[in-house]
């Protein structure tokens, strides 16, 4: 694993002891890397994606880590190797119990997040991935069409097979009449873009920790409807960010609209278990 020692040694000055797997990869292959010098690292490598991927996805931690409102592992180096593919190499974490306080702590540190200054067109200047399907980050002006366009119409025209005649003109009518059931935030905010409880962790120092981002700029919303898709997170991560950052009125009536991108995901990649979810939004919209 030639590419994999050098990239080792030119970012931590250390070669390869071993490897061994841990939990934690849905996607993609995860180890526990012990260096010649006793540093351990974390690493993510996939066989079947290109390094585009894993450097997409550096990108977003070192956007999120400059916003320095909330922690992320370090990234060491993104590469490619002959023997594993491309591979990520993080800051090793191990998995602390919560600190006091930890989702007032959470909630704050997201909505600090959301409003760190630097954004002032919704995308990324780059496309990444969410999950393994590819993610359009092409810039626009207005939150409500990049949503139509960079979203939901991607993953609708994925999904035509699942689709019987009405969903289909559901699915028309919905992205005709988005501008009436979205609004327009006061400017874009960096998002994380897969927010759901998997994708956080308390950190070395018991706090959370993002991991796992597909950012671009959006509307806060969009982040904070996903923390409710899979069971939400502790009330209490809720009432610390609307302390913060309060939400624009009807939230409630717009998070399934955000959802529906990422239920039309899991549509795409893992089948039609999740199409009844899909065709109750829509026929609510």
């Amino acid at each position: 694993m030639y590419a994999l020692n050098d990239a080792l040694r030119d970012a931590l000055g250390a070669g390869l002891l071993r490897s061994d797997p841990v939990s934690g990869g849905d996607i993609n292959d995860a180890f526990r890397l012990e260096l010649t010098d006793g540093t351990r690292v974390f690493m993510k490598a996939n066989r079947s994606a290109g390094p585009g991927l894993f450097r997409a996805e550096a990108d977003g931690l070192e956007a999120i880590r400059a916003t320095g409102a909330i922690r992320v592992p370090r990234v060491i180096a993104a590469g490619e190797d002959a023997a594993i593919g491309a591979f990520l190499l993080l800051e090793w974490a191990e998995s602390a119990t919560p600190a006091r306080g930890f989702w007032e702590d959470f909630g704050r540190a997201l909505a600090a997040m959301h409003a760190a200054p630097g954004y002032d067109r919704f995308g990324w200047a780059t496309d990444n991935a969410i999950g393994m399907s590819p993610q359009i980050n092409a810039p626009r002006d207005r939150w409500t069409a990049f949503f139509r366009d960079c979203r939901l119409a991607p993953q609708f025209r994925r999904a035509e097979r699942w689709f019987d005649a009405a969903d289909r003109k559901r699915a028309a009518r919905l992205l005709d009449r988005l501008g009436d059931l979205l609004v327009e935030p006061e400017r874009p905010s960096l998002l994380h873009g897969d927010l759901w409880s998997g994708n956080f962790i308390a950190g070395n120092d018991g706090r959370a920790w993002l991991i796992d981002p597909a950012v671009y700029a959006g509307h806060a919303e969009a982040d904070l409807a996903m923390t409710e898709l899979f069971g939400g997170f502790h009330p209490r991560f809720y009432d610390a960010y609307r302390e913060v950052r309060p939400l624009q009125p009807g939230y409630p009536q717009r998070r399934d609209l955000y959802n529906l991108y990422h239920l039309l995901n899991h549509l795409n990649l893992f089948g039609g278990g999740y199409l009844a979810s899909v065709q109750r939004i829509l026929r609510r919209y």
